[in-house]
C-alpha cells in the first residue's frame, strides 16, 4: 500500500469514527459537536481583545479627566464574578469569542466559550421571533384577541378587558395590563407548578395569578406574566411542546446547538452549564433555580449562539437571509412600539446608530445582548453571578470604544467645588423600600454612598445638593430642612427614567 493509499484510508477511519460519536444518542453529544467554529483571531483582533480586556470603563466620567480603565480580572474579582462568557460582532459575523473564569466558585473547572448559562430574560426576544414566524404562517394576527385562539387557558374578563381586549402585539410589547413582573423560580428539591397553575397562581406556583389590571394597550409595563400567557398561546396553536416549537422555529434554523428551553436541566445539559451565585457569593442551592415558565426566562445557551440570533435579525433586516423572518417582518419588530420598546425586543438610536438589545436576570445570573440593525456591529456578554450586572456594562463599555459604537460610553460629569462640612450634612441613612436602604458617610473629606445590595463608592458634587457616583452613574439630590439637615434623598439609577424617593431615617 502506497503513502497516498493509506494515509486516505486513516482519513476515512477517522471521520467514520467521528460519526458513529457524533450519532444522536444524547443532547450533550449534539452541544459538544456542533458550535459555530471560529477562525482563529489574527493580530489586529488578538490586540483588540487585548484593549477590551484591559480597558473597562466605568458608567461615568470626569470631565477633563481620562476615564479609568480596568482589567477585566480585576473587575470579576472586585464582583467576586466567578465566570464571564464573551461574543464580539463585527460586519454581522461573530470576530471573537472569549470566556473567563470557572463555573463554580472555588472551583477549578473552566469557562469555555461552549459553557452554559441562564440566558434569562433575553428568552423573550427569541419568543417573540417564533411568535413573529406564525404571523407570518397566518395562524396568528398581532391584531387580535388572543382569547380566540387560547384553548387551555384564556385570559379572565374584567372590568379592564371590558373596555379592550389582550392582542398578541399587547403580550409581545408589554402592554396588555398584565400582573407578574417576574416569574416563578423553583430549587430542585420543590415540586414543580405546570405552566397553567403558575397562570392561575395556583399551588405549587409561587407567583400570584396572571391578571390584567390596567387597560390593555393604555402604558407599558414589564410583564413575564404576559410571556407566559404567551407560551400557552404558542403550545395551542402548533399542538407541540414548548422546548420542541422553539427548536423548530428559531433554534434549529440559526444552527443555535447550544440553546435549550429545557426546565429542568437534564443532567447530560447539566455537566455544560455553569453553576449561578448569588449576592453573596454562594453558589446557588442545587448549582441553579428552574423556570417551568420558560418563554419568560428558561432559556440556556452561549454567548455565539445567540450571537447568531443577533446576526440573523441584522441579516434578516437587510433582506439578506429569510432563515427565520422576512424583511419586512423584522423591520416591524425593530420598530419601536411604544417608546423604546420593539416587538419583544428594547430599541435605542435612529438611522446608522439604530440598535436592539435585551437583557437577562435570572437567580445567579445576569447577562446582555445588544446589535446594532445596519452597521453589523454586537455583542453577548453572559456571567454566572447576581453581581454581574455593572461588570456586563462595563465590559460594552469597552467592546464600543475599540470598535467605535455610538453609545454604551460613558456619561461625562463636571465636578462642582464643595466645603467638606457641606457633605457632613448628608451623612446617615436613607430608606426608600422596606429592607432597601442607602447609607451615606464621610472619609476623609470625600462623600460616599452604599446601597444595602451593592458596593460603596464615592459620590462626586455636581453642585451643593446633586452628587454622582462614577461606579453606579446613580445620581443623589439631597433634600434639606429650614435647619439645613438633609431630610431625604431623591435618587435615580442609571438607565431609569424615574426618580425614587429616600427618606431619612437615622
Amino acid at each position: 500500500m502506497n503513502k497516498t493509499v493509506f494515509f486516505l484510508c486513516l482519513v476515512l477511519t477517522a471521520a467514520l469514527s467521528l460519526t458513529l460519536l457524533l450519532d444522536d444518542r444524547g443532547l450533550r453529544a449534539q452541544a459538544k459537536s456542533s458550535l459555530p467554529i471560529l477562525s482563529p483571531v489574527g493580530t489586529q483582533v488578538s490586540e483588540r481583545i487585548k484593549r477590551i480586556e484591559n480597558g473597562l470603563l466605568y458608567p461615568a466620567a470626569i470631565k477633563g479627566q481620562s476615564p479609568v480603565e480596568m482589567k477585566l480580572t480585576d473587575r470579576m474579582r472586585f464582583y467576586n464574578v466567578p465566570g464571564v462568557s464573551i461574543a464580539v460582532i463585527n460586519n454581522s459575523a461573530i470576530e471573537w469569542a472569549r470566556a473567563y473564569g470557572v463555573k463554580e466558585a472555588g472551583g477549578s473547572v473552566p469557562v469555555t466559550v461552549e459553557t452554559l448559562f441562564q440566558a434569562a430574560s433575553i428568552s423573550k426576544p427569541l419568543v417573540a421571533t417564533a411568535t413573529l414566524r406564525l404571523v407570518e404562517q397566518g395562524k396568528l394576527r398581532l391584531d387580535e384577541d388572543v382569547n380566540q385562539k387560547l384553548v387551555s387557558w384564556k385570559i379572565p374578563d374584567n372590568e379592564f378587558t371590558k373596555e379592550k381586549n389582550v392582542t398578541l402585539r399587547h403580550l409581545l410589547t408589554h402592554t396588555g395590563g398584565l400582573t407578574n413582573h417576574a416569574v416563578g423560580t423553583y430549587a430542585a428539591e420543590q415540586k414543580l407548578p405546570t405552566l397553567l397553575e403558575s397562570l392561575d397562581g395556583q399551588p405549587p406556583a409561587r407567583p400570584r395569578p396572571v391578571r390584567v389590571d390596567f387597560v390593555p394597550g393604555s402604558r407599558w409595563r414589564y410583564s413575564g406574566g404576559g410571556y407566559s400567557v404567551l407560551q400557552q398561546l404558542l403550545i395551542d396553536v402548533t399542538g407541540k411542546t414548548f422546548p420542541a416549537l422553539m427548536q423548530e422555529a428559531v433554534l434549529g434554523p440559526l444552527k443555535m446547538t447550544h440553546s435549550f428551553y429545557q426546565q429542568p436541566l437534564s443532567q447530560e445539559l447539566g455537566a455544560l452549564a455553569a453553576a449561578g451565585h448569588r449576592f453573596s457569593g454562594e453558589m446557588v442551592a442545587g448549582r441553579w433555580m428552574i423556570l417551568p415558565e420558560m418563554a419568560a426566562g428558561g432559556l440556556w445557551s452561549t454567548p455565539s449562539d445567540l450571537a447568531q440570533f443577533v446576526i440573523e435579525l441584522q441579516k434578516a433586516f437587510a433582506g439578506k437571509s429569510n432563515r427565520v423572518l422576512s424583511a419586512a417582518i423584522t423591520k416591524q419588530m425593530l420598530t419601536p412600539q411604544i417608546a423604546e420598546m420593539g416587538i419583544g425586543i428594547s430599541l435605542r438610536g435612529k438611522g446608522k446608530t439604530a440598535s436592539f438589545n435585551h437583557g437577562g436576570s435570572n437567580p445567579g445570573y445576569r447577562c446582555f445582548m445588544a446589535g446594532y440593525a445596519e452597521t453589523g456591529q454586537g455583542a453577548v456578554v453572559m456571567t454566572n453571578s447576581d453581581l454581574g450586572d455593572n461588570l456586563v456594562q462595563e465590559i460594552f463599555r469597552s467592546i464600543a470604544k475599540e470598535y467605535g459604537w455610538p453609545d454604551y460610553q460613558p456619561i461625562i460629569h463636571e465636578i462642582a467645588k464643595v466645603a467638606p462640612s457641606v457633605f457632613e450634612t448628608y451623612v446617615g441613612q436613607y430608606q426608600y423600600a422596606p429592607g432597601r436602604i442607602i447609607t451615606v458617610t464621610t472619609e476623609q473629606g470625600h462623600l460616599f454612598a452604599q446601597d444595602n445590595r451593592e458596593f460603596k463608592s464615592e459620590i462626586f458634587p455636581e453642585s451643593p445638593t446633586r452628587f454622582f457616583s462614577l461606579l453606579y452613574n446613580t445620581e443623589f439630590r439631597f433634600i434639606t430642612d429650614e435647619k439645613g439637615q438633609a431630610s431625604e434623598m431623591i435618587v435615580r439609577w442609571m438607565g431609569d427614567s424615574e426618580d425614587v424617593k429616600a427618606k431619612k431615617i437615622k
